[in-house]
């Protein structure tokens, strides 16, 4: 009974030990291939002029934001619509 309990948990531990280096081998293809650009959410472009959102105040690129318009012109920006709606409310 021992020996197969033994044979079971190092067959175990080589499955893991197998699973682990391949996760690790993914992980270092994918760090060295450059980044995907075409994915929207991940960062901006180098020199982009960054927005404020009035509510929590996370800076984000305006083209990924919402905006609403204001009284006189002033266009807000926004990081979700559950900051739009709590902006809305207050006023």
């Amino acid at each position: 009974m021992g020996f197969l309990l033994r044979y079971l948990l190092l067959f175990l531990l080589g499955i893991l030990i197998f699973r682990a280096l391949g996760r690790l081998l993914t992980g270092l293809i994918a760090g060295a291939s450059p980044p995907d650009r075409s994915r929207r959410g991940g960062p901006p472009e180098r020199g982009v002029q960054m927005v404020r959102d009035p509510v929590c105040g996370t800076f984000l690129p305006p083209d990924s934001a919402l905006s609403l318009a204001e009284r006189g012109g002033a266009v807000l920006y926004f990081c979700s619509e559950k900051c739009r709606d709590t902006y809305r409310a207050r006023g």
